[in-house]
């Protein structure tokens, strides 16, 4: 047996487990019950599983100091004011940072996606992102400033920190082309509610309303085109190309936004560049920031998608060189398969 002090953050975990059981026991009057672990994510927030002879629910761990609730509460309301089916907010102990939720289950899309499952599955997901898409919600603008900064983390986390690259001036103004040309794309869309993480780990199986929507709190206005193309061209699965264009016909047939199908094709094709460019970076980032080195294996098929798009219009064949130039060619069979 090992002994020795605990870390500073082992051991603040471990006084809020004791506050949750306060507050479940003095607060939510629940007895007999069972705490356990359920999940946790790539931010500061920690879920655990509530299990009584009551019922059974989610407890939201969220730090006051590092998480804030609000946007949490408010797009949750949000969510469920359209039918989607979110986690429904039993309780809420703002100041120490608690929810009780109602429990989606433990299955998510990426445990059941298949051959056989995707097209049902996501069928549903495309019809919950069209609803969303008529929320008319106070959330913040996905703008200029937001599409750049989020660029700007494959710049400076994957290739500055993590690649150790540099690059010249050559180079980087044809990465400030690049940008200026997915930014524009995204600004000429439609501007609709867009979850800004709707992908198979955030979407619950459930037999009721399917899917169970989750990790929505950073939910903002921004292109029609993002929630989808987070769909169908997943940092975590990838599919064939001619099953991306099925679903796309899937959400154009759905949407009464006014979409000209080409150009929407186009649109999300950069939309998507702009998302795993941002992914890569905050891949990277975890890594090296937070010590969290698991989503380093996403990068590879993540790059694959970047590297797809730039070989797919010629008006990105410099930055196609460019990748190329630096080394960054994508896993050889994710580039196969989604072409």
């Amino acid at each position: 047996m090992q002994t020795g002090k605990s870390s500073p953050v082992a051991e603040q975990q471990d006084n809020r487990v004791q506050q949750i059981r306060e507050w479940i026991e003095h607060t939510l009057d629940i007895q007999n019950y069972k705490l356990e672990p359920a999940s946790a994510d790539a931010s500061f927030r920690r879920y655990f599983r509530l299990s009584s002879a009551a019922g059974q629910w989610i407890i939201m761990d969220a730090p006051p100091e590092k998480e804030d609730c609000a946007p949490f509460v408010n797009v949750a309301r949000l969510i469920e004011s359209v039918g989607v089916h979110a986690p429904h907010i039993h309780d809420y102990n703002e100041a120490q940072g608690f929810m009780r939720l109602s429990d989606l289950g433990s299955t998510a899309y990426l445990d059941q996606l298949n051959d056989a499952t995707a097209d049902a599955l996501y069928e549903d997901a495309i019809q919950s992102i069209v609803s969303m898409q008529t929320i008319e919600g106070d959330l913040p603008a996905y703008d200029e400033k937001l599409l750049r900064f989020e660029m700007s983390l494959f710049h400076d986390w994957y290739l500055g920190k993590h690649l150790g690259i540099e690059l010249n001036e050559t180079q980087q103004q044809i990465w400030n082309k690049v940008q200026d040309r997915l930014v524009t794309s995204a600004l000429e869309q439609p501007q609709v509610f867009v979850h800004r993480d709707y992908h198979s780990r955030n979407l619950m199986v459930i037999d009721d309303n399917n899917p169970g929507v989750i990790d929505f709190q950073d939910a903002v206005i921004g292109a029609a085109s993002y929630d989808l193309v987070s769909l169908i061209k997943d940092c975590y699965i990838a599919w064939p190309r001619d099953r991306q264009l099925h679903w796309i016909n899937s959400y154009h047939a759905k949407t009464s936004l006014p979409l000209q199908r080409e150009d929407f094709i186009q649109q999300l094709d950069l939309m998507g560049m702009q998302r795993h460019l941002k992914a890569v970076g905050i891949f990277s980032r975890l890594n090296h920031r937070d010590g969290k080195p698991g989503y380093l294996n996403d990068i590879p098929r993540t790059l694959s998608y970047i590297v797809d798009v730039c070989q797919r219009y010629d008006f990105l064949s410099e930055f196609a060189e460019l990748l190329s130039e630096l080394g960054l060619q994508g896993d050889p069979a994710t580039l196969e398969l989604i072409r």
